[in-house]
């Protein structure tokens, strides 16, 4: 089943352990590489700064801090990126309401919309 994510390299930045091994799993189904797992912003620089990233699957609340730093440095490097919350997309801030969000639980369907609706540099 190949599509536009084939081979696409996404880092997934979730804090909660479960969900992440989810996400992967997701993600292998829409044959997809997984660039990385963050659960702290500070993994994700580390891993945005050593590894190929097409695109990132951001949890919008990390342990009580949010991932809006991150979404910032994506959007510098032009690196497509779509949010995941459990609340909502009204926690977004106005500069980043224009990305897509998922609603957790994640289901296939919606992630792979949402991933192919991302404008890949390539």
């Amino acid at each position: 089943m190949s599509t536009v994510l084939s081979g696409k390299r996404i880092l997934i930045v979730e804090d909660e352990f479960m969900i992440a091994m989810l996400l992967e799993d997701l993600l292998a189904e829409l044959e997809c590489v997984i660039a990385g797992v963050a659960a702290r912003p500070a993994e994700a620089f580390k891993l945005m700064n050593s590894t190929k990233v097409d695109a990132a699957v951001l949890d919008v609340n990390l342990d009580g801090c949010d991932s809006f730093g991150i979404a910032a440095a994506l959007g510098e490097r032009q690196i497509p990126f779509v949010f995941a919350t459990g609340y909502g997309g009204s926690r977004l801030t106005p500069e980043f309401t224009h990305h897509p969000v998922i609603q957790k639980p994640y289901r296939l369907h919606d992630l792979s919309g949402a991933l192919q609706r991302l404008t890949f540099g390539n």
